[in-house]
C-alpha cells in the first residue's frame, strides 16, 4: 500500500485513525477523491461525454429491471436560472454548463402497462415511489463517478425539492414523475480549491451483525466534530458550532426543511397516491 492511499484516507476521515487497508484499486482512489464543485470553467459538457455518462448511469442496479427513472439534461440558461431560483438561489445551478435533473419516473411504466392492456394499480403504493427514488439515486451516483473519471465535477442539488411543482412545470413533467434532485456538471475551476470533506469514522457507520448502541458511537462523533472544525477552518467557512450542532439545526423542525415539509402534499399533487 503506497503513501498516496494513506494520504487519501487521512483526508477523507480528517485524521490518520484508519490504516490503509490491503485491498485497494484505482476506482477506490477515484471515489475517495470526490469533492463537490460549485465553480466551473466556461466550457461545455459535450454530447459524447453526456452519452458516456448516461450509459454508466444505466448500468446501475435497478429494481426488477423496471428502470423507474429518467434524467433531463438542461443546458438552456434561462431554465438553469429558474431552477436555481427553485433551489433557493444556488448560483452554481445557474452558472454550470450542464444540469442533470434526476427523476423518479412511474409515468413510463403506466404507459407501458396501458399499451399492453394491463392494470397498474401497484404504482399508487409508496413502495413503487421508493423504487423510483432509489433507482434514480443509484443511476445518478454511477453518473457522477463516470463524469469524474472524464475530468468533470459536480454537485448534487437537493434544493430542487423545495418547489417540486414549479420544477415539474419548468421541465414539462407528466403526472407520476418527480424530480428527486439535480446535479450540476462541468469542468471544475481549479482556483476554487475545494478540499475533500471528512466523513464520520467507520466505527460510527459500520456495524457488524447487529446495530451498535448509540452510546458507543459517541466517541467517534466527538472525533468527527473535531475533524469538521478543522475542515471548516481550512476552507474559511463561517460555521457556528460543531457538526453535531449544525446537523441538529437542520432537523429542528419543519421550517428547517426549506419548503420540503409539504413534500407529501406536493407528491399527491404530482400524481403519486402513496398508499
Amino acid at each position: 500500500m503506497n503513501a498516496s492511499a494513506q494520504h487519501q484516507l487521512n483526508a477523507r476521515y480528517g485524521s490518520d485513525a484508519l490504516p490503509a487497508p490491503a485491498a485497494w484499486s484505482p476506482l477506490i482512489e477515484q471515489l475517495l477523491d470526490h469533492r463537490s464543485a460549485r465553480r466551473f470553467l466556461d466550457s461545455p459538457v459535450d454530447d459524447a461525454r453526456l452519452a458516456a455518462i448516461v450509459a454508466a448511469a444505466q448500468s446501475a442496479a435497478t429494481s426488477s429491471n423496471l428502470q423507474a427513472w429518467s434524467v433531463i439534461a438542461v443546458r438552456n440558461g434561462d431554465t438553469r436560472a429558474a431552477l436555481a431560483d427553485c433551489a433557493g438561489g444556488q448560483t452554481h445551478v445557474r452558472d454550470a454548463p450542464l444540469v442533470l435533473m434526476w427523476l423518479a419516473d412511474l409515468a413510463r411504466l403506466a404507459h407501458v402497462a396501458d399499451g399492453a392492456g394491463r392494470p397498474h394499480g401497484a404504482l399508487d403504493y409508496l413502495e413503487m415511489f421508493l423504487i423510483g427514488v432509489i433507482d434514480a439515486a443509484l443511476a445518478a451516483q454511477n453518473a457522477l463517478a463516470a463524469a469524474e473519471s472524464l475530468g468533470l465535477a459536480g454537485c448534487y442539488i437537493g434544493g430542487m425539492r423545495n418547489q417540486p411543482e414549479r420544477v415539474a412545470e419548468l421541465l414539462g413533467l407528466p403526472p407520476r414523475v418527480f424530480a428527486v434532485f439535480g446535479m450540476t456538471l462541468g469542468h471544475p475551476d481549479p482556483s476554487e480549491g475545494t478540499a475533500v470533506k471528512p466523513r464520520l469514522p467507520q466505527q460510527v457507520v459500520l456495524h457488524h451483525e447487529r446495530y451498535r448502541p448509540l452510546a458507543e458511537q459517541e466517541e467517534g462523533i466527538a472525533t468527527y466534530n473535531d475533524a469538521m472544525a478543522s475542515f471548516y477552518a481550512s476552507q474559511r467557512m463561517n460555521v457556528n458550532g460543531t457538526w453535531a450542532v449544525h446537523s441538529a439545526k437542520r432537523i429542528a423542525d419543519g421550517s428547517a426543511l426549506t419548503g420540503r415539509d409539504r413534500l407529501g402534499a406536493a407528491l399527491h399533487a404530482l400524481g403519486f397516491a402513496l398508499r
